[in-house]
């Protein structure tokens, strides 16, 4: 485990940092994210690449629609310089979303986040895979499914 200039490990701090940006979310502070990735960033949504300025406009929309969106991580594991979250989601619809008038609607959904870090502690690869379907179901936009 190797350890970085402060005496925390790299899995340590990189841990920190992924908490931080969980943080800003929780803050609907978008900067806040994107201040930890390189300028080089490579972002994949469900194995997709997406520009940094598409990725930042969805997570800007997100806040629209849901302004009190909050994540709680439920796991975080660290390996060599990954870091990857387990995290529920819970928001109410407050604004348009998908051309959705607001609901005021209680609404949650899954995330799994990977982050790959550089020796810097900038982020540069990002991979997420979300279950929207259970919001999307709560809000109408989607037909009702049974597991």
């Amino acid at each position: 485990m190797s350890t970085s200039l402060t005496g925390k490990s790299v899995q340590e701090r990189n841990k920190e940092l992924a908490l931080s940006m969980v943080a800003s979310w929780n803050r609907g502070e978008v900067q806040g994210i994107v201040k930890h990735w390189s300028p080089d960033v490579r972002h994949f949504s469900e194995d997709r690449p997406v520009p940094s300025e598409p990725m930042i406009k969805a997570m800007e929309g997100a806040l629209v629609g849901f302004p009190d969106l909050h994540l709680e991580v439920k796991s975080i594991v660290a390996e060599g310089d990954r870091v990857c979250l387990r995290i529920t989601v819970t928001a109410s619809h407050q604004g348009e979303f998908l051309g959705k008038a607001p609901t005021g609607q209680a609404v949650s959904w899954f995330m799994l986040e990977e982050l790959l870090f550089n020796e810097a502690g900038q982020v540069i690869e990002h991979y997420d895979v979300a279950n929207y379907l259970p919001m999307l179901d709560k809000l109408g936009l989607a037909p009702s499914h049974q597991l």
